[in-house]
């Protein structure tokens, strides 16, 4: 700050203004206004107003430099806002920034963009497109509007995005295996288990083409979809995906993914833990080979007689921690015992021998699942029935856990002749025969670790369900709305991409908070900007931002935060030491 004099035909002034650069204009700013030379000659006894002002001024500065320098702002009720002047900044992005540069995903952007030797900055679009999809999702057109209320606003434009789309697709695999190998340097990645599964997107496009293709979409839409296959490691972090045909069959995607985390993220130990779905007996033989293993979901139903009848036997079953076996008929006849095992996960196990492929089944029973079970199946009794009384006409196809299955048509008489309407009814038999599986569930191993730790194992699946959950309605991924193949791929890596941030600020948080908080809690993290002072937040302070100040050793909870220390906190967010681990 510096001393500024001005004069006119009646007076002279002294203000205290600032130089400041932005947006590649220099300028001054006003800080304050001291007063006119005759009014601080009277005020000051006589004292020099000149001498007295720059000693005023080098206090302040000599304050600012140690972060105590008051700022006063003044507004007029009588003032016009100036046009086209922004004011209010998202700085939320700041935290998600500090992992980003934490896994280098700036120098592998920098290494991209000297192999293809293109003008347009890489980093900054592909850096902006992750924090705007975890943000604000949107279009790539609105994404880069969104990007503007950023505290540091780039400055790229749309037809820069497109072209780094399809070099962002072209590089995803080295992407995809630089990224690992950094972000060991930021975490401890646990790679010894690994959870693989699969799920779909539908596009708002209606015609067949490249990657979009007609198949079996998962929320039952009639649109053209595409595949994306995900590994995740065992503490639920992104590690590699793939991108296939709507069309493909979701169980020949996992081995050639499988490979490349073989060969390009060197990986050799490792125990792949998949769904029933991609439990083909191609996969198991896969992963019965050398360091690997597999622990994959096993439809009870689907079992062979003679396995079905042990697996649903009442006796014969251990409890964790404990010797001997239980008989869980007696849960049904003494409360007592039920309440307490009403939390336990009973199971039994064998080896089987299928195929030339030598496993293990364990089989699980629990009384929380049973009762889980059942009362979905109540609700989904209690609709059909109504659908029975009051719709039928809206009776047609459904799949297979459609609570519509539990109705039964009818469309011929006693008599074998075609009746005048279709008779509806509850089957009975259906809703007994789901009973008698009520609380079992199989998982097939080819380890022999002991079966309660494999249990907790393929437990901890429901984070990759999750994920894809976050990607589809957090990320808002689909509907796609893309066309070119290159671009559609470079879609979802991005959305890869911003996953893994995601993942790891939640590590970081120590999981302490949903997902919707953490999300809602960075989109309100908003900053008012004084001119040539800083920056005030307009957020609420609570306990999210506490710890993620706690935890990305910088403040932005401050009255207000000068512009110095917000540029000085621009520097901390790209600083790859800020993050690394302990």
């Amino acid at each position: 700050m510096r001393l500024k004099i001005t004069e006119s035909k009646n007076a002279k002034s002294l203000y205290v203004i600032r130089s400041t650069y932005e947006n590649g204009k220099h300028s001054s700013q006003i800080v304050e206004k001291l007063g006119t030379y005759t009014d601080l000659l009277k005020n000051l006894n006589g004292q020099d107003p000149i001498a007295w002002a720059k000693a005023y001024i080098a206090e302040l500065n000599k304050k600012e430099k140690a972060g105590k320098r008051d700022v006063n702002v003044s507004f007029s009720p009588t003032k016009c806002i100036e046009k086209n002047q922004q004011v209010l900044f998202n700085g939320g992005y700041l935290f998600l920034q500090a992992i980003y540069y934490a896994l280098g995903l700036d120098s592998i952007s920098k290494a991209i963009s000297k192999k293809h030797k293109f003008a347009f900055d890489l980093n900054s679009i592909l850096s902006n497109l992750l924090y705007a999809r975890i943000l604000f999702p949107a279009s790539k057109l609105a994404t880069i509007q969104i990007a503007q209320k950023f505290l540091e606003p780039p400055s790229f434009e749309i037809q820069h995005v497109y072209r780094a789309l399809g070099i962002i697709s072209e590089e995803s695999d080295f992407i995809q295996s630089e990224l690992y190998k950094n972000s060991r340097r930021t975490i401890n990645r646990n790679t010894h288990i690994l959870y693989y599964d699969c799920t779909n997107y539908f596009f708002e496009i209606e015609q067949e083409s490249g990657l979009r293709q007609y198949g079996l979409s998962k929320e039952h839409r009639p649109n053209p979809i595409v595949q994306m296959g995900l590994f995740m490691d065992a503490d639920g972090i992104p590690l590699a995906f793939n991108i296939s045909k709507g069309n493909t069959n979701e169980q020949v995607t996992l081995t050639p993914l499988e490979q490349k985390l073989l060969n390009d993220f060197e990986l050799s130990k490792l125990v792949v833990c998949t769904d029933a779905g991609l439990a083909s007996n191609a996969n198991r033989k896969f992963n019965d080979k050398k360091n690997r293993a597999f622990i994959t979901t096993q439809s009870i139903k689907k079992l062979k007689k003679p396995l079905l009848q042990w697996a649903l036997a009442k006796s014969g079953w251990h409890i964790p921690g404990t010797d001997g076996t239980f008989d869980i008929t007696k849960l049904d006849t003494d409360n007592t015992l039920y309440e307490t095992y009403k939390n336990t996960t009973f199971y039994k196990e064998r080896w089987i021998k299928e195929t030339d492929l030598e496993q293990r089944l364990i089989v699980t029973f629990s009384l929380k699942y049973k009762d889980y079970q059942r009362k979905i199946r109540s609700s989904q009794l209690e609709r059909a029935m109504k659908l029975v009384q009051k719709n039928p006409q809206k009776i047609g196809k459904c799949h297979s856990n459609d609570f519509k299955r539990f109705i039964a048509k009818k469309s011929i008489t006693p008599d074998g002749e075609i009746a005048a309407k279709n008779l509806y009814s509850i089957d009975a038999e259906l809703i007994l025969n789901e009973e008698m599986f009520d609380g079992y569930y199989g998982i097939c191993t080819n380890l022999e670790d002991a079966a309660p730790s494999i249990i907790h194992t393929n437990h901890q699946r429901w984070e990759i369900e999750e994920s894809f959950r976050i990607m589809k309605t957090e990320f808002q991924a689909r509907p796609v709305y893309l066309s070119r193949d290159d671009r559609i791929h470079a879609h979802f890596t991005t959305c890869f991409l911003a996953l893994t941030l995601y993942r790891l600020l939640e590590k970081f948080l120590d999981e302490r908070f949903s997902c919707h908080k953490i999300i809602d809690g960075l989109r309100n993290l908003n900053f008012y900007k004084v001119a040539s002072e800083g920056y005030i937040p307009t957020y609420v302070s609570d306990d999210f931002t506490d710890l993620l100040h706690e935890k990305f050793r910088f403040h932005t909870d401050r009255q207000i935060i000068p512009t110095q220390e917000m540029k000085n906190i621009f520097k901390t967010t790209k600083n790859k030491k800020t993050l690394l681990k302990n």
